[in-house]
């Protein structure tokens, strides 16, 4: 990945979608935008549908893409389940939407781009008939269960010149924009441990959804840390996977897990627990290297501290608190890039040797493929 990549999608598109008081340390990030926030007349809307409601993040996602109306025309929403699309359509989210089948909506005239948001069993499939027709995919995490369907459909796209990207946010939060260039940077050195979690406390409803889904957790949840896990250190070479129910109750859902990944000199510990009634703060993502560190924690909240043996970018030696800005919401800034992409201004950071590998070693991580 390029340099200066994470920095030109995240903070120019926090930029864009409103100011806000930042602290001298973070206030670099504006400052390397400044020439692009400026630009030249808008070009033409990209013309953009989804395929399903099912997924946590679908309304989240369609809510992002509508407000970014100057980059982004919706033509429409597929949802073949009948109570799901009664339900989606009395939500604000889904107010005045045009509602098609899936033939339609691919057929739609200039159709570009398409974000698939259906139930985890049908994301492969779909994403594989979205790629055939020869649109670029917003598909949401993990993916898919079977490793074989999500890397032929992720090599496929590729070939075809066609964009996947994956729903994982967190490529995208300010915080993890600097933690990722200071990585690249040599800021921490050689990596040595990452330490990172997230959870909730599931109640019934989502207790039952997570029986149903293989890998619990682990692999609906905490796969969002494992790519900023295999952002930073690559595939590792072991992965050790353990889970222990909180609840005899049915379901009994393996609900605290924890995930040990090796690489030749680093060792990296993924948790996931969902009987935590303070899953939302704990939720952290810690760097050690041989000349740094640097701590997120709450997860989204672009807040932690960095620690330097020698002073970088505005950065200066020595530990800092540091308060990041978080203008925008949750996925406005992976919209903004995915819309420089696919007018060609710039390359995706994630390939698709990257995906399937963060793929791969989610579902070892929960306990799927050993």
């Amino acid at each position: 990945m390029k340099r200066r990549v994470f920095l030109r999608s995240g903070i120019k598109a926090a930029a864009l979608y409103g100011a806000v008081r930042m602290s001298a340390e973070s206030e670099f990030m504006y400052r390397l935008h400044a020439a692009e926030v400026s630009g030249p007349e808008p070009a033409p809307k990209i013309k953009i549908g989804q395929i399903g409601t099912a997924h946590s993040h679908a309304a989240g996602k369609l809510d992002a893409v509508r407000k970014a109306n100057s980059l982004f025309e919706v033509v429409g929403v597929v949802e073949p389940d009948s109570v799901r699309r009664d339900r989606a359509a009395k939500s604000a989210s889904y107010a005045g939407m045009r509602w098609l089948d899936e033939e339609e909506l691919l057929a739609t005239p200039g159709l570009q781009a398409v974000v698939v948001e259906t139930a985890l069993a049908d994301s492969a499939p779909t994403a594989s008939r979205v790629i055939a027709a020869g649109k670029h995919i917003h598909l949401d995490k993990p993916g898919a269960v079977d490793h074989e369907q999500f890397k032929q459909l992720r090599f496929a796209a590729e070939r075809s010149g066609l964009v996947v990207q994956m729903g994982y946010m967190l490529r995208y939060n300010p915080a993890f924009v600097v933690l990722f260039q200071a990585a690249r940077e040599g800021a921490f050195g050689e990596i040595l441990e990452i330490d990172c979690a997230m959870g909730k406390l599931a109640d019934d409803r989502l207790r039952n959804e997570l029986a149903d889904i293989p890998g619990h957790g682990m692999f609906e949840l905490a796969c969002h840390i494992i790519d900023a896990t295999v952002t930073l250190l690559g595939k590792p070479e072991r992965v050790h996977a353990f889970g222990k129910a909180s609840r005899s109750e049915v379901p009994v859902v393996d609900d605290n897990q924890l995930a040990v990944l090796e690489y030749s000199r680093a060792v990296a510990t993924v948790r996931c627990n969902h009987a935590d009634p303070f899953g939302g703060p704990h939720r952290m993502f810690r760097v050690v290297g041989t000349k740094g560190a640097m701590e997120i924690t709450p997860l989204e909240s672009g807040k932690g501290r960095l620690m330097l043996t020698a002073a970088w970018s505005d950065f200066k030696k020595g530990e800092q608190q540091f308060v990041l800005p978080m203008a925008g919401g949750r996925y406005d800034a992976e919209f903004a890039d995915l819309s420089r992409v696919i007018r060609g201004e710039k390359k995706l950071a994630w390939d698709a040797a990257h995906d399937v590998a963060v793929h791969e070693t989610v579902l070892r991580a929960a306990g799927i493929w050993n």
